[in-house]
């Protein structure tokens, strides 16, 4: 844990004996709040997440939240750099430093892609889906399960692999991860994998309609017919979002599907509508 954090002057500010300049305010949400900084020891760019702590349970789900990245040490899980609880006027921030993705989330890739009339690949699903199944892999590995896994919470590194992240949604699977936890996460999963393939989620529609999602998730998924994919991605997404949850696949058997289907030559193009 960083001990040390200082407010050196406008800007600038001190986490473990090393300099961040404050370059501009990526986002808020709740009692959070995530600004770009600079290391000036390195110059290298990271999100510094600042959360308000208003009482004692804040700050424990905060250190948490820091465990929680110090425990999974893996390359689709997003790393914590630092950790600082500071003072600030009358109240308490925890601070996280994390690496900075330039290229953002996975969503960021989809809307960025879909609002040029273009989609993900085949290849580029398939690898990406390899990642955060592996990243899911350690998570369940461990005894924990990620609740709110969607791909506004995959970053995307710059080798473009998926990086997984909101760690504080993580808990500990006090059932079987084989069990209704993994099966949820496969559920979740799907719907990522839906908007991948299709630039949207799959109750979107539903939800727009101001209809139940909650009636909607009960009922078989009708999965669009569209040449860009395979036969095998329709009935992959199809496994992942039947009804009974028993049926199905568990992260080991869906990589090891993936891997049946993992192209020969990795690509970055776009298929076109």
């Amino acid at each position: 844990m960083g001990h040390t954090l200082c407010i050196c002057s406008r800007g600038t500010l001190t986490i473990d004996n090393k300099r961040y300049l404050f370059i501009q305010k990526l986002g808020e949400g709740g009692f959070s709040y995530v600004d770009l900084v600079e290391g000036l020891h390195d110059g290298h760019f990271y999100a510094l997440k600042r959360i308000l702590c208003h009482e004692q349970q804040d700050q424990e789900e905060a250190q948490r939240e820091a465990d929680m990245h110090r425990l999974f040490q893996h390359p689709n899980i997003l790393r914590l750099e630092a950790y600082c609880l500071t003072e600030r006027g009358s109240k308490q921030e925890a601070w996280l430093l994390l690496p900075f993705f330039k290229k953002g989330t996975l969503w960021n890739e989809v809307e960025r892609l879909k609002d040029k009339g273009n989609f993900l690949s085949e290849d580029q699903i398939l690898l990406l889906l390899s990642g955060i199944c592996r990243g899911l892999e350690a998570i369940h590995a461990k005894g924990y399960a990620h609740r709110d896994l969607k791909p506004t919470n995959i970053l995307l590194g710059d080798d473009g692999q998926p990086v997984l992240m909101d760690l504080g949604s993580v808990n500990q699977a006090r059932i079987r991860v084989e069990g209704s936890r993994q099966a949820l996460a496969l559920q979740s999963l799907g719907c990522v994998l839906y908007a991948m393939m299709f630039g949207e989620g799959p109750y979107d529609m539903v939800f727009q309609k101001g209809d139940s999602v909650a009636l909607a998730v009960q009922n078989q998924l009708s999965i669009p017919q569209n040449p860009r994919h395979s036969p095998a991605l329709r009935q992959l997404l199809a496994s992942m979002m039947t009804v009974d949850p028993q049926c199905r696949p568990h992260t080991s058997l869906l990589l090891s599907q993936l891997e049946s289907l993992q192209p020969t030559a990795p690509g970055q193009h776009t298929t076109h509508i």
